[in-house]
């Protein structure tokens, strides 16, 4: 990356504390940094300086540090001012830093400078933001193996699979008039399904990570008064809900957002799901349904007092049934524990009871797979794009079977590539680049 611009900007959070940093970076950053600071800066050493306004009076003495191209994180020269954390001190020196020639950075310019330079791949550098903003311990580590790059390493020997598998394809192509049939006498079909299965292995492995990142959406259902409210003030660990005898309590969605096992989780209370003529109520039947579509897991409960209604069956029947869990509640107030309902938990709320196997059975199988050491942190545009992947290599198996057509083949496997250079950053385009970073801090 070539850019006569030096960029600027705080690179800790806002408010007071002892240590604030600002960040400079680009062909300009060594001379400005030493304007600011009437003195040279050497690389590789910890400075002593003063830091000077336009008049020659001090702003704030402190730590300079010059990081010489290409040994920074951006790849550009860098020079880093550790000051006083007081956020006025910092903008008078992020202010004459600009007097003096550099430009404010744009939300995650160094990062983009840092991919662009060769320095991180864009799995890196998205791992970045993410181990930033991560919400548990497990997020943490699955962020920092995407950034030492596990998940970069696993798209690179897929598509260094697909590229061979491309070579021999174009190479039939090439003897097209021989007698030989390259692909009727070769293993193609089999390096087809060692492609398909590695790459269904992998968007297993993202889908994990997807959940790491984005946390686990949860939400509970149920007819009024069933306890999906007193469920989530006990996840909560507060009175996050208001709880009442009276039905209808709950009308439109409540969002809490927790970890448990080392899972971010988003859980949603909605309304209970019935009938009614008050305009409001419709409307937060509306948005529970909404959120159901949108859940990775819906928990329905049923009032274990009252056991399964019609109504309960109706409402089951519309829940797609890989993400519903059936769940009776108020366990406590029933002699038997239902043991006759196949694959149903039993909970109470008051006395705790069942509570561990609900959040095992939520949680069992992201912390399992976390527990391992090996997950690792992805997005949902990674998984996005590792299923259009996979439907061209499932459009190659099917060209192989149905017509020989090594033409075709050879365009389902480039576009398979293409799909998973754009996961790391080899394959894709200003705007999508634009999009990524825009989303990271400002000074990262």
């Amino acid at each position: 990356m070539h850019t006569h611009e030096t960029i600027a900007a705080i690179a800790t959070p806002p408010g007071t504390g002892g240590i604030g940093v600002v960040r400079l970076s680009g062909s300009a950053a060594l001379s400005i940094g030493e304007a600011l600071c009437h003195s040279k800066i050497k690389p590789g050493l910890i400075q002593f300086r003063r830091f000077f306004d336009a008049d020659g009076q001090v702003i704030d003495h402190g730590l300079c540090l010059y990081f010489k191209s290409p040994h920074s994180f951006s790849g550009e020269d860098c020079v880093e001012i550790q000051a006083h954390g007081g956020s006025i001190v910092l903008d008078m020196l992020l202010e004459r830093l600009c007097n003096l020639g550099a430009r404010l950075a744009r939300a995650g310019e160094f990062s983009e400078r840092a991919f662009l330079n060769g320095k991180v791949d864009l799995t890196q550098a998205e791992a970045i933001a993410d181990l930033i903003e991560s919400g548990s311990r497990a997020a943490t580590k699955a962020a920092m193996r995407s950034l030492e790059g596990r998940f970069s390493e696993q798209v690179h020997a897929l598509v260094d699979e697909i590229v061979n598998l491309r070579a021999y394809v174009e190479a039939a192509l090439d003897f097209a008039e021989e007698e030989i049939d390259f692909l009727e006498n070769s293993d193609i079909r089999l390096k087809l399904d060692d492609c398909c299965r590695h790459l269904e292995n992998l968007l297993q492995q993202a889908e994990q990570g997807r959940t790491l990142q984005e946390g686990l959406s949860i939400s509970l259902a149920g007819l009024p008064n069933s306890g999906k409210s007193s469920l989530l003030n006990h996840l909560a660990g507060y009175e996050a809900a208001i709880v009442t005898d009276i039905e209808g309590t709950t009308r439109d969605v409540l969002r809490e957002h927790i970890s448990l096992k080392g899972i971010p989780l988003k859980i949603n209370d909605t309304a209970g799901l019935r009938d009614s003529q008050n305009p409001v109520e419709q409307e937060g039947v509306r948005r529970a349904w909404e959120t159901f579509g949108q859940a990775d897991v819906v928990l329905y409960l049923v009032d274990s007092s009252k056991g399964l209604s019609a109504a309960d069956r109706q409402n089951i029947a519309r829940l797609a049934s890989d993400s519903l869990q059936l769940v009776y509640s108020k366990m406590d107030l029933q002699d038997t524990d239902g043991s006759t309902v196949e694959d149903a938990l039993y909970i109470s709320t008051r006395d705790g009871g069942g509570m561990d196997k609900l959040i095992q059975r939520i949680t069992g199988q992201v912390s399992d797979y976390n527990q391992d050491n090996q997950a690792f942190m992805a997005r949902r545009r990674h998984v996005d794009a590792l299923r259009r992947a996979q439907d061209c290599l499932q459009q190659a198996v099917k060209s192989f079977d149905t017509t020989r057509s090594g033409e075709l083949m050879a365009e389902d496997l480039r576009g398979a590539q293409r799909f998973l250079n754009e996961i790391t950053g080899e394959f894709t385009n200003d705007d999508l680049l634009g999009r990524i970073f825009s989303t990271f801090c400002i000074g990262k």
